[in-house]
C-alpha cells in the first residue's frame, strides 16, 4: 500500500504539467463560459472541473497567449512560477491517491490468489485480477467524484455534503451516485485486463531475454510503457465517450438539471460516428498515447521499487532474530 502510494504521489507531479499545459492551451482557444466543463488528469484519474462565474484568477484563465506546448512551459515557469505547472492538482489527490492504493493493493491479493486456484490457466490470472480490481476501486470511488464535482459547481462547503447526497438520494435514488460508472467500466476494466496481461507478459520475456530472476527499474518501466500503450490504443474509443459523457454529466449539474436527460454510452458513440465519421471515436490518439504511457511506466516502476525495497526490509528484518539466536 506505501509503494503504491509513493508511486501515485510521483506519477501525479510527472504527468499533472502535461494536462495543465494543454488545458491552458484550450482555454486560449475557446475560453470556458460559466457552467462550461473540462477534464483534469492528474496520470491518475480523469476528473470533471467546472469553470466559475467571472472568476479571472482561475488557473486556467490566466491571461497569457502561447504560441505553443514548449512555450507555454516557458512562460507558466516564468510568468506564474513553478508551482503553476502543478495547478488544480491537490483536490483530485484526495480521491486519486486512494484509488490508486485500493486497485493496486487489491490486483495484487486477487492475482497472487488466482495464480494458486487456476492451475494450467495460470498464466490469465493477470487478465482476471485486473478486472476485478478495476471494478472495485471504480465503484468506490465514482460516487465521491460525482459529489465532488455537485460540491464544486455549486459552490458548496464540504459541510454541505451530506445535504448533497441526501437531497441527490431522495430526488433520483442510490443508483444516482453512480451515474456515469457504466463508461468509466467499459473503458477501465477492458484497459486493466489488458495493461496487467501485457505487463506481466513483457517483464517475463525481458527477464528471460536478460537472464535475470528479479526485474530491474528499466525492465519494469518498459513493460509499463509498452502495455499502456498498447491498452490506451484499443480503449479508445470508450475513452473518447467516457469523456464526452462526463463533461455532459458535469454540465447538467452546473445548471442543476436532472442528469436523467443524459444520452447512453452507445447513444453517444452513435452520436459521435454520426457527426464526426468512425474517426471520430479515435480523437486524441497520439495526446492520450503521449499522456498515458509515461504515467503506467513512472507508476509501475516505482511501484515495482518500492515493493522490492520493503520486501528486502522485511527480510532482514526476519533473518535478524535468527542469526542473533544462533550467535
Amino acid at each position: 500500500m506505501v509503494a503504491s502510494c509513493s508511486g501515485a504521489i510521483l506519477t501525479s507531479l510527472f504527468v499533472t504539467p502535461l494536462d495543465v499545459v494543454k488545458i491552458r492551451l484550450q482555454a486560449q482557444k475557446n475560453p470556458f463560459p460559466k457552467g462550461k466543463c473540462f477534464v483534469y488528469c492528474n496520470g491518475l484519474m480523469d476528473h470533471i472541473c467546472v469553470c466559475e462565474n467571472g472568476n479571472s484568477k482561475a488557473w486556467y484563465k490566466a491571461p497569457s497567449h502561447f504560441n505553443g506546448t514548449l512555450d507555454a512551459f516557458i512562460k507558466i515557469v516564468r510568468q506564474e512560477g513553478t508551482k503553476a505547472l502543478w495547478s488544480g492538482l491537490p483536490p483530485t489527490l484526495v480521491m486519486a491517491v486512494p484509488a490508486t492504493v485500493i486497485y493496486f493493493t487489491c490486483y495484487d491479493q486477487l492475482c497472487s490468489a488466482l495464480r494458486v486456484r487456476m492451475g494450467d490457466y495460470a498464466q490469465e490470472a493477470p487478465l482476471l485480477a485486473g478486472a476485478i480490481a478495476r471494478v472495485g476501486s471504480a465503484t468506490v470511488i465514482s460516487p465521491l467524484e460525482l459529489i465532488r464535482t455537485k460540491l464544486q459547481s455549486q459552490k458548496q462547503s464540504y459541510r454541505e455534503l451530506s445535504d448533497c447526497i441526501r437531497s441527490a438520494v431522495q430526488s433520483e435514488g442510490w443508483l444516482s451516485l453512480w451515474r456515469g460508472l457504466g463508461p468509466t467500466l467499459l473503458r477501465d476494466v477492458p484497459f486493466s485486463a489488458m495493461y496487467w496481461y501485457n505487463y506481466e507478459k513483457g517483464k517475463s520475456w525481458l527477464c528471460e531475454r536478460y537472464n535475470t530472476r528479479e526485474p530491474t527499474f528499466t525492465i519494469t518501466f518498459v513493460s509499463g510503457a509498452m502495455s499502456g500503450s498498447i491498452a490506451s490504443i484499443v480503449t479508445l474509443p470508450f475513452d473518447v465517450v467516457k469523456t464526452r459523457r462526463q463533461v455532459e454529466l458535469g454540465e447538467l449539474q452546473a445548471k442543476n438539471l436532472s442528469c436523467q436527460v443524459s444520452s447512453s454510452t452507445f447513444s453517444v458513440m452513435s452520436r459521435i460516428v454520426a457527426q464526426d465519421g468512425f474517426g471520430g471515436l479515435f480523437a486524441g490518439f497520439i495526446p492520450r498515447l503521449i499522456k498515458v504511457a509515461p504515467a503506467c511506466a513512472i507508476m509501475i516502476s516505482s511501484y515495482e521499487f518500492g515493493k522490492a525495497f520493503f520486501r528486502k526490509h522485511n527480510q532482514e528484518r526476519t533473518l535478524r532474530p535468527q542469526q542473533d539466536n544462533n550467535t
